[in-house]
């Protein structure tokens, strides 16, 4: 069996504000619960993390000190995906000068290259930095949608080890599967339908509710790993309803606002992200409460 570098639950953390600046110590205390809950991975500065409105200094420095706290003890993949090649290259380069185990490259978004332009910019950053890399495909955000065989030409270079799939298709996960090899990292980036996307053969889920259910998140991925599949839905049942509650309103707004009703953080997100809604609040705690954070 190939030895998966990347598995389980990974968390995609928040990035915490106080004052309209980074808020250090509460992210530090964010990433030791994470730790003591038991998730198997971080993402610093993905899109939970507001890396669209973080300054490249702040970027780095987020990165810098979630690798510092990890300390090794659970693998740290930075987000590090631009819609220039260039950039991308540069933050993937600062990500393994950080220490980080791996960077999460996302798709570029609003040039919406061809199949080729994608191929060219992955192909572009695994040889010019030498860490593992995840391909996030993410086309409700970013217009693109790169393909299985596209993929498939990826997964033969040296520093792209896997992706990040967050389009909820799971007939597309069995099918990268076959094209991508045994050795191919394959996370779900939707946490509503990770349930599925394990039993296809996924390896672990870039999750979102994690950030404020860890306990409950790990425990449903190791169920999952071990093939407990009748535990994994007993947890999916728990979960799913604050799965799509920290949607209702534009990510990440409710899932600060649950960090913040559980005290670990300001409910502070940068414009254009507003203060979660008040109309969704109640459903959002109601949906802590089923899945036991309350």
């Amino acid at each position: 069996m190939p030895v998966i570098p990347f598995r389980g639950v990974i968390t995609a953390l928040v990035t915490p504000f106080a004052g309209g600046r980074v808020d250090e110590t509460a992210f530090v205390a964010l990433i030791e619960r994470q730790i003591a809950a038991g998730a198997h991975g971080l993402v610093p500065v993905g899109t939970t993390g507001e890396t669209a409105t973080l300054s490249h200094q702040e970027h780095r420095r987020v990165v810098e000190l979630c690798v510092q706290v990890a300390a090794g003890r659970v693998p740290v993949i930075a987000g590090a995906g631009s819609n220039a090649t260039d950039e991308a290259i540069s933050l993937v380069r600062h990500a393994k000068d950080a220490g980080a185990q791996g960077a999460l490259v996302v798709t570029p978004y609003y040039n919406r290259p061809s199949q080729e332009g994608l191929y060219r910019h992955f192909e572009a950053i695994s040889a010019a930095v030498d860490l593992p890399m995840l391909v996030y495909n993410v086309p409700s955000r970013t217009s693109v949608d790169i393909a299985n065989e596209t993929l498939a030409r990826l997964a033969a270079l040296p520093n792209i080890v896997g992706v990040k799939d967050a389009t909820g298709d799971m007939a597309r996960a069995s099918q990268q599967r076959r094209l991508c090899g045994e050795n191919w990292v394959m996370l779900s980036g939707d946490d509503p339908s990770a349930l599925g996307y394990m039993a296809h053969g996924g390896h672990g889920c870039i999750s979102v509710t994690a950030n404020v259910a860890p306990v409950a998140c790990a425990t449903f991925f190791n169920a999952c790993m071990a093939g407990e599949w009748a535990e994994a839905l007993s947890w999916q049942d728990k979960l799913i309803g604050l799965h799509k509650a920290l949607f209702l309103d534009a990510s990440p707004a409710p899932t600060k606002f649950a960090l913040a009703h559980l005290g670990l953080c300001a409910p502070d997100c940068r414009l254009p992200i507003a203060p979660c809604a008040e109309g969704v609040k109640k459903d959002i705690l109601g949906a802590m409460a089923t899945a036991g954070v309350l």
